[in-house]
């Protein structure tokens, strides 16, 4: 009996290492966007360290286990930012929670506290996910996504940010999978969201 209950053990670990090593193989298949460039190769995200909107620490990890579209803005941004996180609310209530999840990421951190984020976002989704950080950690992360941003002179707090207008597939592995670039067909791009929350892609 003790031999059969060890055998039993060494053939369920063998199945759950078999579908591991499925599930890895899987996630390194390139996926397919009706309305964006997917990456052949996916390209890894180096460790980063920012807060969410309420303060907590926002990591690599947070970006592991689910798709993420990531976009980088600003609160006080004029009609880009406005309008794309009113499409980010209307693509998460379609949306399943558990699969995809998507982030916007300040790249004005003098104005844009983790207070104000949630605010501001709060106007569009509650669901939406918000993060900021000291100046140097957010150039390093939108670097890492291959995005850059550009402070115009002002006075004061008078003043605007040039900023990347794509969107920036992350897949559940932490790697950059893709870009959507503006102006974006919500319809087409809903499609692709949707076949890769759902297992498919």
């Amino acid at each position: 009996m003790r031999t059969r209950s060890w055998i039993i053990v060494c053939v369920a670990a063998a199945i759950a290492a078999g579908v591991g090593a499925a599930l890895r193989v899987r996630s390194r298949e390139p996926v397919t966007l009706r309305s964006g460039t997917a990456l052949a190769e996916p390209r890894p995200i180096a460790d980063f360290a920012l807060v969410d909107q309420h303060g907590k620490p926002f990591e690599r990890v947070a970006l592991e286990d689910r798709w993420s579209l990531v976009f980088t803005g600003f609160t006080h941004c004029p009609d880009i930012c406005p309008t794309t996180l009113a499409l980010f609310a209307a693509l998460r209530q379609q949306l399943p929670d558990d699969g995809l999840q998507f982030v916007f990421v300040s790249v004005d951190p003098e104005r844009d506290s983790p207070e104000r984020i949630a605010a501001y976002l709060a106007h569009f989704e509650t669901r939406l996910i918000g993060a900021t950080g000291t100046g140097a950690d957010i150039e390093r992360f939108t670097g890492e996504l291959g995005l850059a941003q550009v402070r115009n002179p002002g006075t004061g707090d008078d003043y605007t940010v040039d900023h990347s207008t794509a969107l920036v597939l992350i897949d559940p592995d932490a790697r950059v999978a893709g870009y959507f670039q503006a102006p974006h067909d919500s319809a087409a791009l809903a499609a692709d969201l949707a076949a890769l929350a759902g297992g498919a892609g």
